[in-house]
């Protein structure tokens, strides 16, 4: 009887995270790394608190809806999927003001344009998500390892 083992080299992906009392925090996976599980990951590092710091806050009595949406964003959908829907039923409860569906929309393609959301899905049911600094960093590296 013949065993044949084949080592494939092993794909790892290591996010490091210090907080504000310097803690450091390491996850590791080691093994077959894909875009869910860096997204698990991360959603690990953000409830550990390293959630996007120094995010301005703005009156939002004077503030713009397309302002109002990022800040609600912020404050409210900073760690789960949503779609613009939720962004015209929040937007609503939050300020008491309407936003349309087609504004809501219209914001949240251009987030995604200047790197603040990323999104998933077809267009006609398409969530987005806030795209943090330390996302772009880790898939950056997944990008890297990958090649």
């Amino acid at each position: 009887m013949y065993v044949w083992s084949v080592s494939m080299p092993a794909r790892k992906l290591r996010v490091e995270v210090f907080d504000d009392e310097g803690n450091r925090y390491i996850v590791i996976v080691e093994g077959e790394v894909t875009r869910k599980k860096a997204q698990c990951v991360l959603d690990i590092v953000e409830l550990l608190g390293s959630v996007q710091k120094g995010t301005e806050r703005m009156s939002p009595s004077k503030s713009t809806k397309f302002s109002k949406t990022k800040l609600l964003i912020n404050d409210r959908f900073a760690f789960s999927w949503f779609s613009s829907r939720d962004i015209v039923e929040t937007y609503g409860k939050t300020f008491g003001d309407v936003i349309a569906l087609s504004t809501a929309s219209t914001y949240l393609a251009r987030m995604t344009r200047r790197g603040f959301l990323m999104t998933e899905g077809p267009q006609n049911n398409r969530k987005y998500r806030m795209f943090t600094e330390l996302s772009k960093s880790t898939l950056k590296s997944l990008n890297k390892t990958s090649k």
